[in-house]
């Protein structure tokens, strides 16, 4: 027998081991039998594996629910000084007089012209609501001042072009203003190329053609390059019907989509870093009561009077006037006002409707001018916040009912720090003068207004479209919108229980007289008019 090497060997014993390796791996290729644990299925270095021989089953997937669905987030934009320019997040400075707006007291900065973008040719200055989104731009109309060649050079001079603004009205609602140039130069506005006028003779010759709370179509040949303005005071519930709803360019009322925002009151920082600063003294100290109310109108349609006679079951609430069994004569309304800073705690600023953007002088005059925390009802939620000052009100709508707002208010009661947190806001802004007039003499030179003519499609659609007012509760208005929304993506019998459901919720809520779904209706105007308690006294806007 020969001699084998021991080299021999282990080359014989390697030639085997390595086919049965191969051998190995066939059969796993052939069969599937082995997995690999080490790699996950396409993160390998050259993607994904092949798949086994045969029929695939069909990949799962996740569908998600319009809740689940990650929804874009929406752009934050840069807080800004008073001056215009970006603020630090981590500057906390007030700005001293020399440095505050024209428009706000003894404030002395004034505007320059309008920079018009080199890429573009198109001022920088967002003055529309087609730029600014959600924004009244009311400080960015008052800074406005158009681009070279779209003012006269002298706007002081007598022969200077003029913008004749007609108030096809009338004057005597605007609170002693007069025709002429008086109210730009008194105003010291600064674009003042403008005039008044009253008189309808001038109506084909007028740039800008106002109709105050009532519209009647003008009988004069329009000009085409004419602006006609509807100005109202009041909520789509209290205004007309408008048979022409096609013949407006720009539109003045309280909400903040108007062309030019015309509020009860126009809060403004003077660094929007700094919302609260520590108050001198303790608000709470020495009051006794709880909720006072004043109130004339008892009828009104989004249930308020409902809403405090419930309140009144779980805590103190006082009502003075026709509504309730105490009285104040509005006559003494000094003492009354008096009587509220040293007695109460809340005030209830409850507004006649429920619409969109509508916050008085209920509000800003009756509430947040005194030493009282004003509890809301009236706007939404996300008005409120964006045109009162932080952590100055409660709303409603941040609770269950009634009961649950009065649990919050005892509460408060007992803990006269947390009570008093809500007038950390005083002192870090004021209420600025929006200066009408001004910003009307401004728009008209714009470049954008002349050069691209817009007017409303339908302005009772704008005015009073489905969900601009409703008779009841934001939140459930809301909750029943996304209800209605998240139902369109389900079979039809889900949506029939659905319903049945929901409306079931609803009628089982009793604080507003109305329930979820009759929410999503369009509330009709009222031929009434509004009580004395409910109008405010005409003043210059």
């Amino acid at each position: 027998m020969p001699r084998v090497s021991i080299r021999k060997l282990f080359v014989y014993l390697l030639a085997i081991a390595s086919c049965v390796l191969l051998a190995l791996n066939i059969q796993q290729r052939a069969t599937g039998l082995f997995t690999s644990s080490l790699t996950p299925s396409g993160s390998g270095p050259t993607g994904p594996s092949a798949p086994p021989p045969g029929p695939q089953p069909a990949p799962l997937v996740i569908k998600q629910t319009p809740e689940e669905e990650v929804k874009p987030k929406k752009e934050v934009k840069p807080k800004k000084k008073l001056d215009g320019t970006i603020l630090d997040p981590s500057d906390h400075s007030i700005p001293d007089i020399p440095h505050r707006p024209w428009y706000m007291k003894d404030g002395e900065l004034r505007p320059t012209q309008c920079k018009v973008s080199d890429e573009t040719g198109v001022r920088i200055a967002k003055v529309l609501p087609s730029e600014a989104e959600g924004e009244d731009r009311i400080p960015e109309q008052l800074m406005y001042v158009p681009p070279e060649g779209f003012i006269p050079e002298n706007m002081e001079d007598s022969d200077a072009p003029l913008k004749t603004i007609l108030m096809w009205n009338g004057l005597g609602s605007w609170g002693g203003l007069r025709p002429g140039r008086g109210v730009f130069l008194k105003e010291k506005c600064p674009v003042s190329s403008c005039v008044i006028s009253s008189n309808r003779i001038d109506g084909a010759k007028a740039d800008l053609v106002v109709f105050k709370d009532h519209f009647t179509m003008p009988s004069f040949s329009r000009p085409p390059e004419q602006l006609w303005m509807l100005y109202l005071l009041e909520c789509p519930l209290h205004t007309q019907m408008f048979k022409q709803k096609y013949v407006f360019n720009w539109t003045s009322t309280y909400r903040r989509d108007s062309t030019i925002v015309a509020p009860y009151e126009r809060w403004q920082y003077y660094n929007e870093n700094v919302k609260s600063i520590e108050q001198p003294r303790d608000i709470a100290a020495n009051k006794t009561k709880a909720v006072a109310w004043f109130v004339s109108n008892c009828g009104a349609r989004n249930g308020r009077l409902n809403y405090a006679k419930e309140l009144s079951k779980y805590i103190e609430v006082d009502i003075y006037g026709a509504c309730g069994t105490k009285r104040c004569p509005r006559v003494q309304s000094n003492t009354c006002f008096d009587m509220l800073n040293r007695d109460y705690k809340f005030y209830l600023a409850f507004e006649n409707s429920n619409c969109k953007d509508y916050i008085t002088e209920k509000f800003f005059v009756n509430g947040l001018s005194h030493d009282v925390v004003p509890i809301v009802m009236g706007a939404r939620p996300e008005d409120y916040a964006v045109s009162a000052p932080y952590k100055s009100y409660i709303h409603v709508d941040d609770f269950d009912g009634p009961k649950e707002l009065a649990d919050y208010l005892h509460k408060l009661d007992q803990d006269d720090q947390e009570y008093n947190e809500y007038f950390k806001w005083k002192g870090t802004g004021e209420f600025i003068n929006t200066k009408f007039f001004c910003r009307v003499c401004s728009m008209l030179h714009d470049p954008k207004v002349q050069t691209e003519h817009f007017s409303y499609p339908d302005v009772n659609e704008w005015w009073r479209g489905k969900g601009v007012c409703i008779n009841g509760s934001w939140r459930k208005f809301q909750k029943a919108l996304d209800s209605e929304k998240s139902n369109k993506s389900k079979p039809q019998s889900k949506i029939n229980n659905k319903n049945s459901a929901d409306k079931s919720a609803a009628d089982s809520s009793n604080d507003h007289p109305s329930k979820s779904p009759e929410n999503l209706k369009v509330l009709e105007p009222s031929v009434k008019s509004v009580s004395d308690e409910e109008r405010p006294p005409a003043k210059l806007p």
